[in-house]
Parts: C-alpha cells; sequence; structure tokens
C-alpha cells in the first residue's frame, strides 16, 4: 500500500481555517456546542459592558478592564473554531483530491439491443449495463458481469501495481474512478447517482455527513450539564457576595464561569472526532461512520480468515528435501533448474529460497531450454535443456509416473516425506532429473512476516485472536500455532463464522473481522466492526461498516489502533481539560473575595499580583491552551500496547497530573507578562 501522509497543517490550510473561525460565529453554528455558545453570549455582554460598564449593574472597573475580557473571551472562541475548521478544512482537501478522481467520465450504456450509447457517468442508475474498453474509466460502483481484465485503481488506492478483476467468484466488484489497463469489461451498475463509495467517502471526510458516535454525544451531554452547574454557581454566589459586602462585577463573574466551565475539551471535542475519521481515510479506509471507528477502538475480539490474511493465499518454497542418495545441493539445483522460467508464485519462491541457500545457475545454461508449462493434465513443469536433460517439478505421484515412463525407480523414502509434509499442512512437490526422483520440495502457506508480534500487541491490550479457516484441524493448528492466534476454527463453513461471532457478543463482547466473498457478507453484518475488501463482491461491502480500498486484510490491525486513539486522545484531552481547572480555582476565587475575607489569603500559593492580573492571567491561560491542544486533537495522542489499566494509569499521571501542574505555571508565568508591561 502507498498511502501518502500529509503535513498536519500547512500554511494554506490554516489560512483558511483563520477564516472559516470567523464564520462560525454564526450563533446558530455556535449553539451545536454548548460550552462555546456559552461563551459567546459572555463574550457579547462584556463587548456591551465594554462601551457602558455600568449597563446592568454599577461596577467599580475599569473600561479597559472590560475590553480586555471581552478580547480573551473572543479569542478563546475563535481559537476552539479554529480547531474544528481546520480539521474540517484537511478534511476538504482530501474530499476535492477525491472529486477529481470522480471526475464526470463517459460511459458505453449498453442497448437492449445490444448497441452502445454514450451517455454521463451522472446519469448511469442501478441495473444498468455498461462496456469498459482499455484504458478507459470505470464509471462507477459494479460487478463485472462479463470479461476480465486488470484494472489499475492507483487513483484511490495509490497502488501502482494493477489487479485482476473477472466475472463472478470474489473479485468482481469495480469501483467508480479506477482505470482498466488491459482487455474489457461489462459491468452491471450497482449504485444510484451520488450513492457510489466515493461519493460516500467524499461526503465523510469533508464532514458533511459526519454524525456525532454516541461517546461524543454522552461526553457532550456531559459538558453541557457541567456547564448549567457552573452556571447555578455563579449566581448563587451573587447573593453570597452582597452578605459579605463583596461588590462582584458581571465581567468578573463572566470571566470565572469561562474558567469553570470545561472550555478546552469543549472547543476541541469536534476537532478531535473529524481528526480521527482523517486518520483513517489516510489509511485507504472508507468508515460509514464514526460509531464503526470507535467500535473498533473497543473490540475485545478479532476474526480474521487464514488465507490472504494470515498468510500468503501463495504458498511459499519453505525446504528442499533430499531422498537417500541424494545430497542437498543436488536437489536444491535441480529444483531450481525446474523453477527458472517458472513465473508462478511457487516457482519464484522456489527460486528466492535456492538463492538464499547460496545456489544459483547462469542464465547461459538455460537460455535455449524448452519450458515446460504446467497443465491440469500433467501437473507437472520444468524445463527440457538443449543437451536433453528433462528437469522436473509438480505432484508426487505424476512426477513417478514420468520417472517410471523413463525406465526409472522411485526412492523408498519418497513417499515418507511426502506424507511428513501433507500431515504438516504443506505441499509436496517432487523433483526428478531424467528418471531419477532427487527429493521435494515442501511448499507451504506461509505466515506473513510481523504478525505474531502483532497479535502478541493485540493480546497485551485484552484482545483475543481467533482464526477460521477451511483447513483440516491439523494444518490449521500449525498455522496457528506459527501466527500465535489465541483460538482457530477449523474447517470453518459460513455459518460457523457467524456461530462464533454471536458466541463472543453474548459474552457481552465487540467483535471485529474481515472479509472479501459473498459468503462473508453475513458475518460482516453481525461483527460490530466489519471490513469489507474493495476487491470483494459488491455484497460483502454492503454488509460491512468499513471497507479497505487498498484490501489488505491485515488493515484490521491499523483499524483497530486508530480507533484506540480516537478514544486515548478524546479521554485525554477532557481529564487535562477538567484538571486544569483547579489552578483557575486558586487563581480567580482568592481574587474576588480577598478584599472581604483577608483569610483566603492562604489559597493565593501563586502569589499573582492583583485580582485583576490574576483573573485576566487565568483567562489568557484558558484561550491559548486551546490552540496549544490542536496538534495533539489532529495528531491523536500516542498509542502504545498495553492493558486498559496500565493505560489509564499512564493517561491520569501524563494528562491528568500534567493538568493539574502546568496552568499552575502558565497563569504565573503570564501574570508576571502582565506586570512586566504594567497592563494590571
Amino acid at each position: 500500500m502507498t498511502t501518502v501522509r500529509k503535513k498536519t497543517i500547512s500554511k494554506e490550510l490554516a489560512a483558511q481555517a483563520v477564516l472559516d473561525a470567523f464564520k462560525k460565529l454564526n450563533p446558530v453554528v455556535m449553539i451545536k456546542n454548548p460550552v462555546m455558545f456559552i461563551v459567546e453570549v459572555g463574550t457579547f455582554i462584556t463587548l456591551l459592558l465594554s462601551f457602558k460598564p455600568d449597563l446592568f449593574v454599577a461596577s467599580g472597573v475599569s473600561r479597559g478592564y472590560n475590553i480586555a475580557v471581552c478580547l480573551i473571551l473572543l479569542f478563546t472562541v475563535l481559537f476552539a473554531n479554529f480547531a474544528e475548521a481546520l480539521a474540517e478544512g484537511r478534511g476538504k482537501a482530501q474530499a476535492d483530491t477525491l472529486r477529481r478522481t470522480k471526475s464526470d467520465t463517459m460511459a458505453k450504456l449498453v442497448q437492449k439491443d445490444g448497441s452502445l450509447k454514450q451517455v454521463s457517468s451522472t446519469q448511469l442508475k442501478k441495473g444498468d449495463i455498461v462496456r469498459v474498453d482499455t484504458g478507459e474509466i470505470i464509471p462507477t460502483d459494479g460487478e463485472i458481469i462479463e470479461g476480465l481484465a486488470s484494472i489499475d485503481e492507483s487513483a484511490i488506492t495509490g497502488e501502482s501495481a494493477p489487479v485482476i478483476k473477472e466475472a463472478g467468484g470474489d473479485f468482481s466488484s469495480v469501483t467508480g474512478g479506477t482505470r482498466v489497463a488491459s482487455d474489457y469489461i461489462i459491468v452491471k451498475v450497482m449504485t444510484d447517482p451520488g450513492e457510489s463509495f466515493l461519493d460516500r467517502m467524499i461526503a465523510l471526510v469533508e464532514g458533511a455527513k459526519r454524525q456525532k458516535t454516541p461517546n461524543e454525544i454522552a461526553l457532550t451531554t456531559l459538558l453541557a450539564v457541567l456547564t448549567l452547574i457552573f452556571m447555578i454557581v455563579i449566581i448563587t454566589m451573587v447573593p453570597m457576595a452582597q452578605y459579605l459586602g463583596v461588590q462582584l462585577d458581571l465581567a468578573t463573574l463572566i470571566a470565572l464561569l469561562v474558567c469553570l466551565i470545561p472550555t478546552t475539551i469543549g472547543g476541541l471535542l469536534s476537532a478531535i472526532g473529524i481528526a480521527g475519521m482523517d486518520r483513517v481515510t489516510q489509511y485507504n479506509v472508507l468508515a460509514m461512520s464514526g460509531k464503526a471507528v470507535e467500535a473498533a477502538g473497543d473490540i475485545d475480539t478479532l476474526i480474521l480468515d487464514k488465507t490472504g490474511t494470515i498468510t500468503y493465499g501463495n504458498r511459499m518454497a519453505a525446504e528442499f528435501i533430499p531422498v537417500k542418495g541424494v545430497t542437498q545441493k543436488e536437489v536444491i539445483l535441480s529444483s531450481l533448474k525446474a523453477s527458472v522460467k517458472d513465473e508462478t508464485p511457487e516457482g519464484r519462491s522456489i527460486v528466492e529460497l535456492a538463492g538464499k541457500l547460496g545456489e544459483s545457475w547462469a542464465e547461459s545454461e538455460y537460455r535455449d531450454a524448452e519450458s515446460i508449462e504446467f497443465t491440469a493434465e500433467t501437473r507437472m513443469s520444468g524445463l527440457n535443456l538443449s543437451n536433453g536433460v528433462q528437469v522436473r517439478k509438480g505432484a508426487v505421484d505424476a512426477v513417478k509416473k514420468h520417472v517410471m515412463a523413463k525406465g526409472g525407480s522411485i526412492p523408498a523414502d519418497l513417499d515418507e516425506a511426502a506424507q511428513r509434509i501433507a500431515k504438516a499442512g504443506g505441499t509436496p512437490l517432487a523433483v526428478s532429473v531424467n528418471e531419477r526422483i532427487f527429493g521435494v520440495i515442501y511448499l507451504k502457506d506461509t505466515v506473513k512476516p510481523g504478525l505474531k508480534e502483532r497479535f502478541a500487541e493485540m493480546r497485551s491490550m485484552g484482545i483475543k485472536t481467533i482464526m477460521c479457516t477451511g483447513d483440516n484441524p491439523l494444518t490449521a493448528a500449525t498455522i496457528a500455532l506459527e501466527a500465535g492466534v489465541d483460538d482457530f476454527v477449523a474447517e470453518a463453513k459460513p455459518e460457523d463464522k457467524i456461530a462464533v461471532i454471536r458466541k463472543e457478543q453474548q459474552e457481552g463482547k465487540l467483535v471485529a473481522m474481515t472479509g472479501d466473498g459473498t459468503n462473508d457478507a453475513p458475518a460482516l453484518a453481525q461483527a460490530d466492526v466489519g471490513l469489507a475488501m474493495n476487491s470483494g463482491t459488491m455484497a460483502a461491502k454492503e454488509a460491512a461498516n468499513m471497507i479497505d480500498l487498498d484490501s489488505d486484510p491485515t488493515k484490521l490491525l491499523s483499524v483497530v489502533s486508530i480507533g484506540k486513539q480516537l478514544l486515548i486522545t478524546r479521554g485525554a484531552l477532557t481529564t487535562f481539560s477538567i484538571a486544569n481547572d483547579i489552578a483557575k480555582y486558586f487563581a480567580i476565587i482568592p481574587a474576588m473575595f480577598i478584599l472581604a475575607m483577608p483569610q483566603l489569603q492562604a489559597l493565593n500559593i501563586m502569589h499573582l499580583a492583583s485580582p485583576q492580573s490574576a483573573i485576566l492571567s487565568a483567562l489568557i491561560f484558558n484561550a491559548i491552551i486551546i490552540p496549544l491542544l490542536i496538534p495533539i486533537a489532529m495528531k491523536g495522542v500516542k498509542y502504545r500496547a498495553m492493558s486498559a489499566d496500565r493505560l489509564l494509569s499512564r493517561n491520569v499521571l501524563i494528562y491528568g497530573v500534567g493538568g493539574v501542574i502546568v496552568p499552575f505555571i502558565g497563569i504565573k508565568l503570564i501574570d508576571l507578562v502582565l506586570q512586566g508591561l504594567h497592563i494590571v
């Protein structure tokens, strides 16, 4: 997969985000964020007080103080809007790139009489039949109903190597915006205008249809409740202050309210959600909703296919086994000769393994050789050299017949070696030179490198991995042990996958799985997170709530990490936001009542210059902390594989304790600056 990682913040995005931040000051827009809407209302009130300080009640504060509070509150709102606009801007930039991919192309619509009619791709509807020839762009999503072609999907996936798609089977689905590199295909349109996967991806990444997730809604509700509680607290402070003989001006009360309510997370919450979706799309994964991304972060069990997910899917050479009387070098060299012109994955793996073991064969020695291709009838392949030597490799029984037909004999230990490989779940290929068998090549469905370590990471997070395969139990057990999965299901049928998912869900667990075939669709629909391959069938993609445009089955592991990062980022910044309010209490409360109650001097542990300096310093810190945290909200808190308890302890230490300490330092420094500038 080729995925371009963009800079978190570019000059162009930042400039546009600044303009959008002012546009978002519209109260109709702001009211969707209750916390920041309260701040905007406070800004408007202090703006009025800036012109007439005694507008509501008699006040002893200066016009300059009211103006300062108003400007700080305005920048607090603008910084929050800037964070959201910046996240949206990245999505819009990516959407523009996708729109260029989805250019309005012409399509060859197949008429009832078989003739072709040129129409715009925007006129195609579900059920139409189109023909796409070499070099032409596929106009919209559909399924191949006739033909076989090489499809260039680089415009969407970034992967330069074309993929083979054909009618029938699990690789018949095509995506609009991709190009036919060779041959032709007849495609049945499977979506109406505006409903293609590319259309949905554009809408999601630019935020046009981003729905708030359940966690986001719950947190927004909590923030609104906290805001309401603190408003009640501030209102009740007025009669208490009057009883103590303290006259509280309105600007100070507004400043206290803004510092008490969780403005930091309130300003960053939307940006965190948008940026989380953006990180998923950067991995070329189309998530149908933010809920799917969050669910990935809470996954307890991963269900994975074996072939193509845990293993390469192609059999790879693992070992050369000589028969009695033959050296290791001889069997390796004969296997190399039989495979040097074999362009299949198995043939290339034999040549590669021979090279790793130090064996090579000069091209001049086989340049004039006749290549014998594998056929279903002979079940063998190899070379006929110019000197009359015949080298063959293939199924053990086929090579035995070939050798016996030439008058050769069968080694006594050949069948034993072949059976040992078969019992281990591998495929044995016999190798012969003329009438003599030299040994056996052990082909195995090789586990992808690094998966064992990734599964160990999953285990450390408390995630269980289950491999589903149609192989026999012995083969399944061998692969499961090598891959390091926690459990496996052998000889699995589609209904068995659903049964495994339901069993885990009945235990209260969230389950994710990946698949690409029509027979995977029920299981993908049943799973809490279903990741379908873009190369798979339309049924699988419709059933899933995520689609991998790269068709990389192991992407599910990355999606889980992204989901966890999203949840951790939101939790960490919420913890920081609530924790940093503590310093503001110590700054503002003494400043408000210290004249009437000198005993509160004990709470003035920062020894701030004056009551007004304390209030302005806390308010300024409250404003500038939002833009300082934007890079973390955009990039996400770095995720480390560990248990939930350790993760919680780590984040509480960093963002909880840090959220308490940092504001004390920040507010004191701002106070010193204000003193130095003689502002207060």
